[in-house]
């Protein structure tokens, strides 16, 4: 079994795998894009963006169980890789990985993070939210998401950024992650603004 753990979506965070019913984490030496590539393509979120290390996502606990790790990046797991089963690291060398599926999410131009236009990050990049689909719920999860709260307002804003992202959530999920979303399909968002949101938090 293999997770990430520690980051803001399923598809970023610490590298942590199971070994005889004890979860531990594995060790950055070595650690690069290939070996990242093959722990994101076993989770099903694409290739790697990213594979930081230095505990970038925080220590985990328990034992370390791989160290240079030396995928070619073809792999179907990280099992497959050779890596030295001894080792001489701590935590504060826990590798990770950022995805290209993971998501994570910002309010721009508003009086604080709480407040402004939604803007999205995924595969690599910024880009806005379209209106058309953006109703109470979606914007409840976001606000949620964001620890500020529940929705006040839904303004609409122009589209500043290249991708398009459309949500639909039939209810309140965990992340927008976790609704219906499609990128850069055009006719949801034809002619559609880009959307905001006004939480009733504010940003700590």
């Amino acid at each position: 079994a293999l997770r990430l753990v520690g980051g803001r979506s399923r598809c970023e965070g610490r590298v942590e795998l199971e070994q005889e019913g004890t979860w531990g984490t594995v060790c950055d030496d070595g650690w690069d894009i290939s070996d990242a590539d093959v722990v994101c393509r076993q989770l099903r979120c694409g290739r790697a963006v990213r594979a930081p290390g230095n505990a970038t996502f925080g220590r985990g606990r328990g034992p370390i169980l791989r160290d240079e790790v030396q995928c070619q990046g073809h792999e179907r797991d990280l099992w497959e890789c050779p890596a030295m089963l001894e080792h001489d690291c701590s935590h504060k060398e826990d590798a990770g990985v950022v995805c290209s599926e993971h998501q994570e999410w910002r309010l721009s131009g508003g009086r604080d993070g709480c407040a402004g236009r939604v803007e999205v990050f995924f595969r690599g990049t910024w880009s806005t939210v379209c209106y058309s689909t953006w109703y109470d719920t979606e914007a409840t999860v976001l606000c949620r998401t964001l620890g500020c709260g529940d929705v006040l307002q839904r303004p609409a804003f122009t589209h500043t950024l290249p991708g398009k992202m459309t949500y639909m959530c039939g209810s309140l999920q965990p992340s927008l992650a976790q609704c219906h979303w499609t990128f850069n399909k055009s006719a949801p968002c034809y002619q559609s603004g880009a959307a905001g949101v006004i939480c009733n938090g504010t940003a700590s």
